[in-house]
């Protein structure tokens, strides 16, 4: 299978007390894999993460897995992937992890999810990157911090142009419209 591209995509080491974020976590993975675009992720076998790992990977998709030794060593790394890059830290993780994408989406997470997005819309609002950066909003999880955002915005914190940098998806199919890359 030749690849159109890579997605990075943050998400929890947890899957959530709503099943419809593994369950579209999962229609993700697929529909990645189906039209031959890449997975790149932080390289853990729990959690949404192994969701859409598991799922990119049941259809044939390749998949990146980057993950810094601390975690390798508590034996919580899928063993599984086409790749698995392992770093000495989180900031090489992170790095890698954006070096090896064409774009971003964001899927129900906790912090390390909310800093990695924070960070990589950050960077594009700088110019550090062109890339696309997807909220995705799963059934609403992320609806307040779309309204802290734009109260940012009413504040004088973040611009109309910066904000419009960040898109929301609320379905698969909508996150993938989003990708420049991706043909219907």
């Amino acid at each position: 299978m030749s690849l159109k591209k890579r997605v990075c995509v943050y998400c929890g080491s947890k899957t959530g007390t709503n099943g419809s974020f593994k369950t579209i976590a999962q229609q993700l993975g697929h529909q990645l894999a189906s039209n031959h675009i890449g997975l790149v992720y932080g390289g853990g076998s729990v959690g949404l993460m192994n969701e859409i790992a598991d799922a990119t990977l049941s259809r044939g998709g390749q998949v990146h897995g980057v993950i810094p030794q601390h975690l390798y060593d508590l034996e919580v790394a899928h063993e599984q992937l086409t790749a698995l890059h392992i770093t000495d830290t989180m900031h090489e993780r992170k790095a890698m992890m954006a070096e090896l994408s064409d774009a971003f989406i964001a899927l129900p997470g906790g912090f390390g999810t909310f800093e990695e997005l924070m960070e990589v819309i950050t960077w594009k609002q700088l110019g550090i990157h062109h890339k696309t950066v997807i909220l995705f909003n799963i059934d609403g999880y992320y609806d307040k911090l779309i309204n802290f955002l734009d109260h940012s915005v009413d504040n004088g914190f973040i611009t109309e142009e910066n904000r419009a940098l960040l898109k929301v998806a609320d379905d698969v199919d909508q996150c993938l419209s989003y990708l420049p890359f991706f043909e219907t």
